[in-house]
């Protein structure tokens, strides 16, 4: 039987990976820089993280073109613009019962991120949903996040991946194109031309409206 050494407390954890330097220990913000508000206009995506009462987790990608993912309501205050999707809003649920929330904002070709934790309401209207409308549509409803800490990830994660070199990308090598995996996993009864057609040209069409 293979024997697993866990790690059970954080003095464990410490005594493994040592102590932050000063610069990673301090770098947390609660508010908004100018640079912070750049980054946010020419992020168009995001990761964004909740957990229920229980602490079951969930993390759910959010899209949008740069300059309309993010609102920024004040140096304190940003919203996201929740689209017309698959309607489990398993992410909102969860806010519902448990307002704490973790965002990862990522910049196409940029290793560097930027996290904002806080705590995060649901807005179904308010005068900022003019700024975040996309090809003619208002947002469905608004995330919208009091920032406790923000601060900058380093890059180590994305060289190591090689995430943004394009000569390592080979999407379909090892797990198939989107319509085989529904057919095999989420809509057996559907054609594989069909699921094609249905994540078409089409499917791009139908992302806002």
């Amino acid at each position: 039987m293979t024997t697993w050494t866990e790690i059970a407390d954080e003095a464990a954890l410490t005594e493994l990976l040592g102590e932050p330097t000063a610069a990673a220990a301090n770098k947390e913000r609660s508010a908004l820089s100018d640079v912070d508000r750049d980054w946010l206009a020419a992020s168009p995506f995001c990761m964004l993280a909740t957990a229920d009462a229980d602490g079951r987790c969930d993390v759910s990608p959010k899209g949008d073109p740069a300059g309309q993912l993010v609102h920024v309501i004040d140096d304190h205050t940003i919203a996201i613009a929740e689209r017309p999707g698959n309607r489990r809003a398993d992410g909102y649920r969860n806010i519902l019962a448990n307002p704490h929330v973790g965002l990862n904002f990522l910049i196409p070709g940029r290793g560097d991120t930027l996290r904002v934790n806080g705590r995060a309401r649901l807005v179904s209207d308010a005068p900022f949903f003019d700024a975040m409308v996309v090809k003619g549509h208002r947002p469905l409803l608004a995330v919208v996040v009091e920032i406790e800490t923000v601060f900058f990830h380093c890059a180590k994660a994305f060289l190591r991946s090689q995430l943004w070199k394009p000569e390592t990308w080979e999407p379909e090598a090892v797990v198939p194109r989107r319509a085989v995996l529904s057919q095999r996993l989420e809509r057996p009864d559907d054609t594989i031309e069909e699921l094609d057609a249905y994540y078409g040209p089409s499917y791009e069409e139908r992302l806002y409206g």
